[in-house]
């Protein structure tokens, strides 16, 4: 129940929250949907959130959980007004609604990207307003990451960081229809690691239920045994002279333990028993521990776990691009052959990659390697082992490249997120959509916006659902894109055989 006023009230189950009226859109910032993962709830399971009285100011965001930026973040401006949060306030939700006194809007809940080591839903780039004005109620959280979200610890469950997401679903199950929204029409939507977090939401018993439609951008391949998070957690830890149990880091400061992980950062390339891991931006992700997440998702779709959950999924043409750019450094024939081999599909996988792409560079070969194995083909895996399972998979790939920097960056990683959020590039460290914006970038983000509007309001993104001819649709700003059979065929026929696995010890 809401009051139309310009500061609009609604009224939760927790107590009543006054948010803002901004351009006709009715904000709410950090409610909290969990109590505070501090003291002696940290490293366990969410707990519900304490009511309070009176109306409670939703006007700004909650603080981020502890985390570990893979480069120095852009300096955030100090807090104007009143502080409204504890510093352990992390688990708060955010939701942006065109009519709080609605009902039955179409709900989109996003879960941020990160590496599963960073993010917060403060980004400026994950404003809903824009995708509010289209009709829809957005909501944005925050959820732990890193050492208090996915560190495998003795005495604390696994998969933190996905509870963390089944509890802020049970709270807009419970309290979506109060700003306008249905929550029998809720859409789940996300990218990079927050992806690969709704791909496990997908096959996790305790999330059954709590989202009805589902859209995965650029999902990554990690999934961890329980073996190898707990070598990565005691390797994170041993320095400190620590054990990687609950109890013995309770009352260690989180900024000794993201200090830790700088470290370990350091140390991660000569870790030759983490395989690719050791390799890649992040030695966190989702662990198969046979209890909070029971199989992989490409397994468990397959299987016809949640084969009533429509499901869109896709990729960025060249993934790759945005960490070889950020890393600054010349691709040589010699790093270019051990990516194909550390990286590729098979033993002899460097060279069924060269016999692929005859005569691509050595800078081409890494990022396409890099971009099949930890991105495209995961996704197109996805769509492929969800419709094999019985359920309805869309596909897509984006390839309108970005116009930053000369176009070095290509239809790089994080590309999507601006577009389909349709804010300017000014929450961007590398500002990917170019400033300002060119029309082409306002082309392509209306046509990922209308696409998922339209599945979250009726199930159908515009294209044909992904089958036997890999129907695939193209965001691009030429011609509208289209549909089509699957761009990316060679590296298809490369992969079709080599699904995601579970990544353990070697």
């Amino acid at each position: 129940m809401a009051e139309q006023t310009a500061s609009p009230v609604v009224r939760t189950r927790g107590g009543a929250v006054r948010g803002v009226l901004d351009g006709g859109i009715a904000a709410f910032r950090g409610i909290p949907f969990a109590a505070p993962p501090v003291g002696a709830l940290r490293f366990q399971a969410p707990r519900p959130a304490d009511p309070w009285d009176g109306v409670r100011e939703a006007d700004v965001f909650g603080p981020p959980p502890p985390q570990a930026p893979l480069a120095p973040p852009p300096p955030v401006p100090a807090p104007v007004g009143p502080v409204r949060h504890d510093p352990g306030d992390w688990l708060t939700v955010n939701v942006w609604t065109p009519d709080p006194g609605a009902a039955g809007l179409p709900v989109l809940v996003w879960i941020h990207g990160g590496a599963y080591r960073m993010g917060s839903s403060a980004d400026p780039g994950y404003d809903g307003s824009v995708l509010a004005r289209g009709g829809a109620v957005v909501v944005t959280a925050n959820h732990r990451v890193g050492v208090e979200g996915y560190a495998q610890l003795d005495g604390a469950p696994a998969n933190r960081g996905l509870l963390d997401a089944v509890a802020m679903l049970r709270w807009v199950q419970e309290e979506i229809a109060a700003f306008g929204g249905d929550p029998a029409r809720v859409t789940v939507f996300g990218e990079s690691a927050g992806a690969g977090a709704i791909a496990a939401l997908m096959v996790m018993p305790v999330a059954e239920g709590l989202f009805a439609r589902a859209i995965t951008q650029s999902v990554p391949g990690t999934f961890f045994s329980p073996a190898l998070a707990r070598d990565v957690s005691a390797e994170l830890v041993a320095p400190l002279g620590l054990a990687p149990a609950a109890a013995a880091l309770a009352d260690v400061p989180p900024e000794r333990l993201i200090g830790a992980l700088a470290a370990l950062d350091q140390r991660m390339p000569a870790l030759g028993r983490w395989g690719l891991v050791a390799h890649t931006p992040t030695p966190f992700s989702p662990v198969v521990d046979g209890e909070v997440l029971p199989t992989t998702p490409w397994t468990g779709l397959a299987a016809g776990v949640a084969r009533d959950v429509p499901l869109i999924v896709g990729h960025n043409r060249d993934e790759w691009r945005l960490f070889l750019v950020m890393g600054g450094e010349r691709i040589t024939d010699e790093m270019a052959a051990g990516a194909m081999r550390g990286f590729g599909p098979g033993p002899d996988a460097e060279e069924r990659i060269r016999a692929a792409f005859p005569g691509a560079s050595a800078e081409e070969l890494l990022v396409l390697t890099c971009s099949d194995r930890m991105f495209r083909m995961p996704s197109v895996h996805l769509a492929e082992a969800h419709a094999a399972g019985g359920g309805r998979s869309h596909l897509y790939e984006l390839t309108w490249p970005s116009p930053a920097l000369g176009g070095v960056f290509g239809a790089c990683h994080f590309l999507d997120v601006p577009l389909v959020f349709g804010v300017s590039d000014s929450g961007l460290p590398l500002q990917l959509l170019g400033s300002p914006p060119p029309g082409e970038a306002r082309e392509v983000s209306a046509q990922m916006q209308g696409a998922w509007i339209a599945f979250a309001r009726e199930g159908d993104p515009g294209w044909e659902p992904y089958d036997g001819q890999q129907l695939t649709r193209v965001f691009d700003a030429a011609e509208r894109g289209g549909v089509r059979p699957y761009p990316e065929e060679a590296s298809w026929k490369l992969w079709a055989d080599a699904p995601p696995e579970v990544l353990d010890l070697r």
